[in-house]
């Protein structure tokens, strides 16, 4: 009998290549695709069992694995915090009783930390008390992770050295603290720090208080990053709101950041000037200068 797996779905293309190549390997995917998430479409032909679900449905997931025969599952996908924080947002959701009563110090009491890793491990508990465990999505697709060097031809000029330096230990520092993991500098002054707003939207902020452009984004795993969720990724998206922010470089950790469509990413910022470098530590001696 195949080995099978549980899948939470969320939103981007790495649902879709980490269903595929599970499905390559001939392990059965039950996908669990996040309410208004997931690309249902996209996702449905890599998976024998394939069901939607609200994000705070997180019972009704458990129970969706376990009739499946799930004992094991993994994330991959970006899920919208700022959805927790709408109008009406209990009641657009329906959290169920097994959600409730995890997240009840954390959304209703609100006597413990609501950042994404302490977010994340309650939801991993939730699932641990089901009998499932979870496990990184790099494991079934390591080559997703990015490789040291320079990806793209052009150059890093000392100023552009010296702004990924700067901003690598401040997005360390931020990645530390749970806020977020870019940074976006120019001059060694930070432009936009990413808090619940994603990447793409702290890129856009930073494009609207910099209109000449010409600026650095920097995304760094956290220190002691958990490679089962909130893997940092990048793909041809992040790379059109940088073109149109007006950033010329992106800097990203190699071994810890998910690529997805490289060659694609790289001959569009190599026709578009925009350089992109990844970085295992130390920038100030990896980083080709011109």
């Amino acid at each position: 009998m195949a080995e099978r797996l549980g899948l939470i779905a969320g939103w981007g293309n790495y649902p879709v290549a980490i269903a595929r190549k599970l499905h390559e390997r001939g392990i059965e995917v039950c996908c669990v695709g996040v309410l208004n998430h997931a690309n249902e479409a996209a996702l449905r032909p890599y998976c024998v069992e394939y069901k939607k679900f609200g994000m705070a449905k997180l019972g009704h997931q458990a129970r969706f694995f376990r009739r499946c025969g799930v004992t094991r599952a993994t994330m991959a996908g970006k899920i919208f915090k700022t959805a927790l924080f709408e109008k009406f947002a209990w009641v657009r959701h329906m959290p169920d009783l097994a959600f409730t009563r995890h997240f009840y110090r954390q959304l209703i009491t609100r006597t413990e930390d609501c950042n994404d890793d302490a977010m994340l491990l309650t939801a991993i508990r939730l699932f641990h008390s089901y009998g499932i465990d979870f496990v990184p999505a790099t494991d079934f697709a390591p080559e997703l992770l990015v490789k040291s060097g320079n990806l793209t031809p052009q150059k890093i000029s000392k100023a552009k050295q010296s702004d990924i330096e700067f901003g690598w230990k401040l997005a360390k520092e931020m990645g530390g603290l749970d806020i977020g993991q870019s940074v976006v500098v120019k001059h060694r002054a930070v432009l936009a720090v990413e808090a619940v707003e994603g990447t793409d939207e702290c890129i856009r902020r930073a494009g609207s208080l910099c209109p000449s452009g010409g600026f650095t984004i920097v995304k760094v795993a956290k220190p002691n990053q958990d490679m089962r969720f909130d893997v940092p990724t990048v793909g041809i998206g992040t790379l059109r709101t940088i073109k149109e922010a007006g950033g010329n470089v992106l800097a990203i950790e190699a071994g810890k950041t998910i690529i997805l469509e490289q060659q694609e990413m790289v001959d569009y910022a190599t026709k578009n000037g925009i350089a992109i470098v990844a970085l295992e530590a130390e920038p100030q001696l990896q980083v080709r200068a011109a």
